[in-house]
């Protein structure tokens, strides 16, 4: 039963790892809240759910041995980068246990059958996962004492102090940072959405960024082997130049802060950057490079997922699938303040033409354009980042 029991696990459904994923991310705010490493949890629990049901495929009901293969060593590397303590496998431990119980409850014909099988298998799961969890606290352990006597601990100690808050004189931030905080910066977080890629590319595109800035030495501080944060003093930022850098790197992506001074403006621009990663990442948005200063509504409104697509159905109602040429025209007609033409002109289109777009969207749209606008634009440029309608 037990072979038959972890053969169904090995083909469960997705609605299982969903459910693994909400508890442990609720159990875990502190890596919910950052997509990388929430990613790399979500793959490492994956990863020891398969391990231990091969094995009891192979040979059902001995001991498993621990999950300390690559998905879970990579997630306590990035957690010791991050000073944060391993994660709790509880939470995944109370939904497994649950879903075994279910299939223990199919496979059983009678009650003596059943106690058995539940008996041998919490053993096993119990076993196992504090086996795994053992094994990872140590590896966090030695990945902590290796990073102690790097610089990259130093720098990222010292920004952890700046980001929380916590009393530390500017000079003495700065002689361990190498990094002037009496000026204005700019903060960027640069992570790959390809953590089995070439990671070290991400250091390219933190150069790049520092190029862009005309900044030689960026700060750059190794947040997890997939994520950088950088800070470049203020400058006329060459966006394109880190465009090219983004779109050159395969996965990477970048999220960009505003101009702030000081060492307020250090973590504010660091902040801006992060929420800009998070939005962009909870859209699964295709975009790659994101400005605070461009999301800064859309970020607001899609705290609530769910609420931002009622928000975009009620606005747009048929003229959600119009298609991205209607969209765009649409939407630049507006940013023109409804000027035909300013709009042609942006658009390079026929005055005749664009009075035909306009009169289709009018159609569509549930509400006169002139009376929705502000609406409509802000739906619009949701569905530009949005990578796909939560479901």
């Amino acid at each position: 039963m037990i072979r038959q029991g972890a053969r169904i696990v090995l083909n469960a459904p997705p609605e299982w790892f969903d459910e693994y994923d909400r508890q442990t991310m609720a159990a875990n705010p502190s890596i919910a809240d950052d997509p990388v490493l929430a990613a790399a949890t979500r793959r490492s629990i994956r990863s020891s759910l398969m391990h231990w049901a091969a094995a009891n495929v192979s040979n059902p009901g001995a001991p498993v041995p621990p999950n300390v293969g690559p998905e879970p060593l990579s997630i306590a590397r990035d957690m010791a980068r991050r000073g944060l303590e391993p994660f709790t496998f509880r939470p995944a431990l109370t939904v497994g246990w649950r879903l075994w119980m279910d299939i223990g409850f199919k496979l059983a014909s009678d009650a003596d059958e059943l106690r058995e099988l539940l008996d041998v298998s919490f053993r096993s799961i119990s076993n196992f996962i504090d086996a795994t969890a053992a094994g990872i606290a140590a590896q966090v352990q030695q990945e902590r004492d290796e990073l102690a006597r790097g610089t990259h601990a130093e720098r990222r100690e010292v920004t952890a102090l700046i980001l929380d808050g916590a009393p530390i004189s500017r000079q003495r931030a700065e002689a361990r940072l190498g990094y002037a905080l009496n000026r204005s910066h700019i903060g960027a977080v640069i992570w790959s959405d390809e953590p089995d890629g070439d990671l070290s590319q991400l250091d390219r595109v933190a150069d790049a960024f520092g190029d862009a800035a005309g900044f030689a030495r960026p700060l750059t501080v190794i947040a997890s082997a997939a994520t950088r944060w950088v800070w470049v003093p203020e400058s006329a930022l060459d966006v394109e130049l880190v465009r090219r850098a983004v779109e050159g790197t395969p996965g990477a992506r970048i999220a960009i802060g505003t101009i702030a001074k000081g060492i307020e403006g250090f973590r504010r621009s660091h902040l801006e950057a992060l929420t800009t990663q998070r939005m962009v990442a909870g859209l699964q948005s295709r975009q790659r490079v994101a400005f605070f200063a461009d999301v800064q509504l859309i970020a607001l409104i899609t705290q609530n997922r769910e609420a931002a697509e009622e928000f975009i159905k009620n606005t747009l109602g048929d003229f959600e699938s119009a298609g991205p040429e209607l969209h765009k025209t649409v939407l630049t007609y507006i940013n023109e303040q409804c000027s035909v033409g300013r709009t042609t002109k942006l658009l390079y289109t026929h005055r005749n033409t664009l009075l035909r777009r306009l009169e289709r969207a009018e159609q569509l749209l549930p509400r006169p354009l002139e009376h929705s606008s502000v609406h409509v634009a802000v739906a619009l440029e949701l569905l530009q980042w949005r990578g796909k309608p939560a479901t």
